[in-house]
C-alpha cells in the first residue's frame, strides 16, 4: 500500500429513478477526484440487496476505480451469498466489506437468524476470503449497538475476523479522534495488522445527522451539536459549518498517522470534494 493517505467514499443504492440520477451525478463528480476506492452498502435489512449487487457493478464498469461491495448475512442463505460473491466476481469486483447487518428493525432490532443462513459476520469473512476476494469488515470507535458497551467483545470480534482472511475496517462514523485511537491502540496491542480507516460524516443536515447517530448509537458531542444547531435555520450554513467539522477531524486523523479516510457521501459529493481538497487529499 501507497505510505501516502488513501480518499475513499461510500454511495448507497437509490431506492428510484430519482433518486438514480442523483447517485450518477455523484459519482460523476467524485470520480474527478480519482478516489482510491469506493464502497456500496446494503440498505437495512438487506432491503436493496439487487440494486446494491447492479450499482456496485456499474460503478466498478464506469469508473475502474477498485470498488468495494458491501455484504450482509440478512435474509439470505448461505447459498444465496456463495451466488452472490460469483456475481461480484463475475463483474471484476475484487473486494468485499463483510457485514452481519442490521435487522429490518434497525441495529438494535434482535437478530433473528434464517435457516440455513450465517448468524455472524466471521463466517461471511470466512467463505468470501475461500473465494478469493480481499475482505474487509467494519469498526466501531464507540461501540458496536449489540454489544452494549463491551468494547474489549469488540476487539475479540475484529481479531477473530482478521484470523479468518480479512485485512481492513472501515469504521462507523465518529467525532472523537481520541476513541479511534484507542481502537487501533488496543488492536495493535493484540498483534493486529488491520488497516483501520476511519469513517468522517460530512454533516449537511441536521434531522439526518441526528437519526443516523440514534441508528449507530453514534454520541454527538455537544460542542458539535452547539456549532451545527447554530444554523440549523440556513442549510447553507448548516453546510459550511459542517465542512468545518469534518475539516478539524480530517487534519488531527492525518496529523496521527491514518492509512488513509473514508467519506460518507450520502450521495452527494461537493462537501465531501472540497473537504478533501482543503485537508490536501486532493
Amino acid at each position: 500500500m501507497s505510505s501516502a493517505p488513501t480518499f475513499s467514499v461510500e454511495f448507497f443504492p437509490p431506492k428510484d429513478e430519482a433518486g438514480e440520477a442523483r447517485l450518477w451525478r455523484a459519482v460523476d463528480e467524485i470520480a474527478g477526484a480519482k478516489p482510491d476506492f469506493v464502497s456500496v452498502t446494503y440498505g437495512a435489512g438487506g432491503s436493496t440487496r439487487d440494486r446494491t449487487i447492479r450499482c456496485t457493478s456499474e460503478i466498478t464498469a464506469r469508473t475502474g476505480f477498485p470498488t468495494i461491495a458491501h455484504l450482509t448475512c440478512v435474509g439470505s442463505t448461505k447459498s444465496e451469498i456463495s451466488t452472490i460473491l460469483d456475481q461480484y466476481s463475475a463483474a471484476g469486483i475484487k473486494s468485499i466489506l463483510a457485514l452481519r447487518g442490521d435487522p429490518q428493525g434497525g441495529p438494535r432490532a434482535p437478530w433473528v437468524p434464517i435457516e440455513n443462513g450465517f448468524n455472524h459476520s466471521d463466517e461471511l469473512v470466512s467463505l468470501a476470503y475461500e473465494k478469493g476476494f480481499e475482505v474487509g469488515v467494519a469498526a466501531f470507535p464507540d461501540g458496536h449497538p449489540a454489544s452494549q458497551g463491551d468494547f474489549a467483545k469488540d476487539i475479540d470480534v475484529l481479531l477473530e475476523k482478521e484470523r479468518r482472511g480479512a485485512t481492513f475496517a472501515t469504521t462507523q462514523f465518529f467525532f472523537s479522534t481520541d476513541r479511534y485511537s484507542e481502537l487501533v491502540e488496543r488492536l495493535q496491542k493484540r498483534g493486529s495488522n488491520l488497516d483501520i480507516y476511519p469513517g468522517v460524516l460530512p454533516i449537511t443536515n441536521i434531522s439526518q445527522l441526528t437519526r443516523m447517530a440514534e441508528l449507530s448509537g453514534t454520541p454527538i458531542p455537544s460542542e458539535v451539536l452547539t456549532r451545527i444547531t447554530a444554523g440549523e435555520n440556513d442549510p447553507n450554513k448548516v453546510r459550511a459549518i459542517g465542512i468545518e467539522i469534518a475539516i478539524e477531524l480530517c487534519e488531527k486523523l492525518l496529523h496521527n498517522g491514518v492509512p488513509g479516510i473514508h467519506f460518507y457521501t450520502m450521495n452527494s459529493a461537493s462537501s465531501t470534494l472540497e473537504i478533501v481538497k482543503r485537508i490536501g487529499l486532493r
